[in-house]
């Protein structure tokens, strides 16, 4: 097939490397892909695509004639079968793009939020709603702004080998000096952008409390400031230097080698609002990392309590710290509760399995 990816983004998340590793596994399988995202996209540099199969357009927003008139052109120049679109201000142009035209338009909801009442007529085309989680699939149903059958539940996917074995003859010590952290530091890690909804806040507050009872914690927080002028980190490295932990809180910004980090963490922290599925959270499990998350939707569908990690309720920075203090304390506890995580991880979240079934809405 002939597909086309559609997505405005211009950080890279969660949903960007679902693209990224949807896109790379469908050419692996011998369909032709092609991309249109923004000039300065961080996906044209992760995409197995040559140059020709890249379209870069403004994609400002759902109302943009220029984009929308350049998708439809490329649909057709190209014979595009699948336009698949990502982002909500995404599939008014990506359904304006099919209008008339032979190709099929689905789209996937990465996120809880509500979408637009506008959106009724955008979607009356669409072939399926792809839903990262029951919740989302929750959400879309409750806006009733498609019939239920076009709603195709298809959790996320990571590539778990990949996660599993960079684990293999890893040298934890050498990797914490890297990051000037004491080869002897119980190490506590979140993954996420430096945005208000990941509430890394909470993180920090905890982290206070568990220095108190376990000498050697160390804390990774790792993830890009999505605001304009990147008062989300200062605010935060401001909360760890009110708090006394500038030696104990680490904040490397983009981690190229996060799965790295995720083998060298003691316990991995969700401290989220909100998750509409927690990517990074089946990426720590597929590491065998004993994981504390808050009890967000998206969790709650990942993580069985007491089996494959422990929810905490959200916001609520005590019980997030005896989760941790617990974990780095009971190393036979840890330990099974991330050997447990993998084997579900591998059960329940590849890669393959979540391209398998997008694979199969496409050929329908």
């Amino acid at each position: 097939m002939r597909i086309l990816q559609v997505s405005s983004a211009s950080s890279f998340g969660g949903g960007e490397r679902y693209v990224v590793d949807l896109s790379n596994a469908l050419i692996a399988r011998g369909h032709e892909l092609f991309a249109a995202v923004r000039p300065n996209s961080p996906l044209i540099s992760q995409l197995l695509l040559p140059p020709a199969n890249i379209k870069t357009l403004p994609l400002r927003n759902a109302l943009d004639p220029q984009s929308a008139r350049g998708l439809a052109r490329f649909v057709k120049d190209h014979q595009i079968d699948v336009v698949h679109a990502h982002m909500a201000r995404d599939y008014s142009l990506a359904a304006y793009a099919v209008r008339g035209r032979n190709a099929k338009l689905v789209v996937t909801r990465h996120v809880l939020f509500p979408l637009s009442r506008l959106h009724r007529r955008t979607l009356s085309g669409v072939h399926k709603i792809i839903a990262v989680s029951k919740a989302v699939a929750k959400q879309l149903y409750s806006q009733r702004l498609v019939a239920e059958d076009r709603i195709a539940v298809i959790p996320n996917g990571i590539d778990v080998e990949r996660f599993a074995g960079a684990c293999t003859n890893f040298d934890r010590a050498a990797f914490l000096v890297s990051r000037n952290i004491p080869v002897e530091a119980k190490l506590v890690s979140s993954i996420g952008e430096l945005r208000k909804l990941k509430r890394h806040d909470d993180l920090i507050r905890a982290a206070a409390i568990v220095r108190e009872q376990v000498a050697m914690a160390h804390f990774v927080i790792a993830g890009v400031d999505t605001s304009a002028s990147g008062e989300n980190q200062r605010e935060l490295k401001q909360l760890a230097n009110d708090l006394k932990l500038n030696d104990r809180i680490h904040f490397p910004g983009w981690l190229d080698d996060a799965d790295k980090l995720l083998c060298a963490t003691d316990v991995f922290v969700s401290a989220s609002e909100t998750e509409s599925f927690g990517l990074s959270i089946v990426e720590a499990m597929a590491t065998s990392t004993a994981v504390v998350a808050t009890r967000t939707e998206g969790a709650q569908e990942v993580v069985q309590d007491g089996a494959t990690g422990l929810l905490v309720p959200i916001g609520d920075v005590d019980q997030i710290a005896a989760a941790i203090v617990r974990l780095l304390k009971d190393n036979e506890q840890r330990i099974a509760l991330g050997r447990e995580a993998a084997a579900v991880a591998r059960e329940r979240f590849s890669l393959k399995r979540m391209v398998d079934d997008i694979e199969r809405v496409y050929l329908e």
